[in-house]
């Protein structure tokens, strides 16, 4: 069952601004595999983050380095999650988080659809990996 959506989308010129007057805002937004990625690509996983909040249904126990987007071997993004990121979406019964982002033309965008078996407190048997550094 489809418990939250969210979508965001960032002008990535902008963004890229952003970061360049205030670059302490790299570490506090990402993790550090991701510091090393493009700004398009940063922006997208602003997008993302943003996108998992609004499906979460707000921001209570979200930490923004809790939540890395990695990918599957077919390129397929993928939330990876860690410390209180990971326990507050265990604990709101969410089992899979979907998403898919794209940049393109000065814009970075990202959807994420939450799901749960139905009821509250599913088993959580399909939540992201916790990253290796929480494991």
């Amino acid at each position: 069952m489809i418990v939250g959506i969210g979508v965001d989308l960032v002008d990535v010129p902008r963004f890229e601004q952003h970061l360049e007057r205030t670059p302490r805002l790299l570490p506090r937004l990402f993790s550090t595999a991701e510091r090393k990625l493009k700004p398009r690509s940063l922006a997208a996983r602003y997008a993302a983050k943003e996108a998992l909040i609004k499906a979460l249904g707000g921001s209570d126990g979200v930490h923004w380095t809790d939540i890395e987007i990695t990918s599957e071997a077919s390129g397929r993004p993928v939330f990876s999650l860690g410390g209180e990121t990971a326990a507050t979406v265990a604990e709101r019964g969410i089992t899979a988080l979907h998403l898919s982002m794209s940049h393109d033309a000065g814009l970075a965008t990202a959807y994420v659809i939450a799901e749960s078996h139905s009821g509250a407190g599913a088993p959580a048997s399909s939540i992201p990996p916790l990253r290796e550094d929480d494991a």
